[in-house]
């Protein structure tokens, strides 16, 4: 993930008027398209970060339905990452826009997001702004409610960087080969962070993102993705996120729940965070191509085809997937349940549906990553129709 040299900063006043000017020639406001397809939209702000805005729309979206915004990693650009990531099957397959922030070269020669410079990493400031803009417009003009942000090496340290600024409007994120929040504030310190790695304590990870923002609220859920042969962003930016998001979601350290799924080493900690270890993944965002359900992608520069699509499991963690309404019973008699969930064992315990004696149970029986029914009795879950107890 190669950083901006300090030469290439260019930013004022005549290069956004210019830069604005050519995109406006070419560029698709919020006019209503026939079919579905990446737009790019203008006027979403002051845009002082100076990007571009792509955006994504399924037909028909109904209105509430969330917004993902995925950011690319260096050398990318919207339409590359849109492509390879999977991202646009899934806003089809479960309902929601999907918003691309764009680099222009001008602001960074590799086309990389200034996740380690002060001027974009504030809030209010520069490109975490802009891309804060850009969830304000979707908002105004197609109805999304809930927003959510993932991203890929650069894309993932601005990940970070939005979640930590922005608490407020993100409930969930997806740090994908990316980097903790706060980890570099300048070229030397970004690769210093990037190989060999900053190792702090938990609770000075967390006190980077509290000074970010005083926030009380609830912080956004994150899940935390990396390659075990990333030599570029080495693993160890994946273990200090994982002290940095756990410590600001006030859960300790040690797992309440591991399994493996697709193959990869997955924990989670207090239902809020999560991490995948990518067995022998280089530096990159996982697919897995294919026209299952639980597939996507199409590999590429950075885009790894190692069987496992991470946008698939990111909608999973944070729970926006586009599924059946739960069955009512209206019948008088049998058991007393009143609905049923579908998931994993994972799924359900991240829902907050079994404790953690019963993910173990159920794991143990049914196998991680198999889809069971569960059954809502009363105050509690079973697994089995009469509702006798897991």
């Amino acid at each position: 993930m190669p950083v901006r040299p300090p030469a290439t900063v260019i930013r004022g006043p005549a290069l956004l008027a210019a830069a604005l000017a050519v995109a406006t020639i070419t560029a698709v406001t919020a006019a209503p398209a026939s079919a579905a397809t990446l737009r790019e939209v203008t006027g979403f702000g002051s845009n002082p970060g100076n990007l571009q805005m792509f955006r994504y729309v399924p037909d028909g979206l109904p209105a509430g339905r969330p917004v993902v915004l995925a950011l690319h990693g260096c050398t990318q650009n919207a339409t590359s990452y849109a492509t390879g990531t999977g991202w646009l099957k899934l806003a089809d397959q479960h309902r929601f826009t999907v918003v691309f922030p764009q680099q222009r070269s001008a602001n960074n020669a590799n086309s990389c997001f200034n996740w380690f410079e002060p001027g974009d990493t504030r809030r209010g400031y520069g490109e975490a702004l802009s891309i804060k803009q850009m969830v304000d417009r979707t908002r105004q003009d197609v109805g999304a409610t809930a927003a959510y942000v993932s991203g890929l090496s650069a894309g993932g340290g601005m990940t970070s960087v939005m979640l930590a600024t922005y608490p407020d409007v993100f409930s969930g994120g997806g740090v994908i080969a990316g980097l903790p929040y706060g980890c570099a504030n300048s070229v030397a310190s970004a690769y210093n962070c990037m190989n060999p790695g900053v190792n702090l304590t938990p609770a000075q990870w967390g006190d980077k993102v509290r000074a970010a923002f005083a926030y009380s609220g609830t912080r956004p859920k994150v899940s935390i993705w990396h390659g075990t042969s990333d030599t570029t962003v080495r693993p160890m930016n994946a273990v200090e996120s994982v002290e940095q998001w756990t410590n600001v979601n006030g859960t300790d350290q040690t797992p309440d729940a591991t399994d493996t799924v697709g193959g990869y080493p997955h924990r989670v900690y207090g239902g809020t965070v999560e991490q995948f270890d990518i067995t022998g993944m280089a530096h990159g965002h996982p697919v897995d191509p294919g026209t299952g359900s639980t597939q996507c992608g199409t590999a590429g520069a950075y885009v790894l085809d190692v069987n496992i699509c991470a946008a698939h499991h990111l909608v999973r963690f944070w729970g926006i997937a586009d599924t059946t309404p739960p069955t009512t019973t209206t019948t008088t008699s049998g058991p007393p349940y009143t609905d049923t969930a579908v998931g994993t064992p994972t799924d359900h315990y991240v829902a907050g549906r079994v404790d953690v004696t019963e993910y173990n149970t159920l794991g143990a029986r049914y196998g991680y990553s198999t889809p069971i029914t569960l059954y809502h009795c009363g105050t509690d879950w079973s697994d089995k129709p009469d509702c006798s107890a897991i």
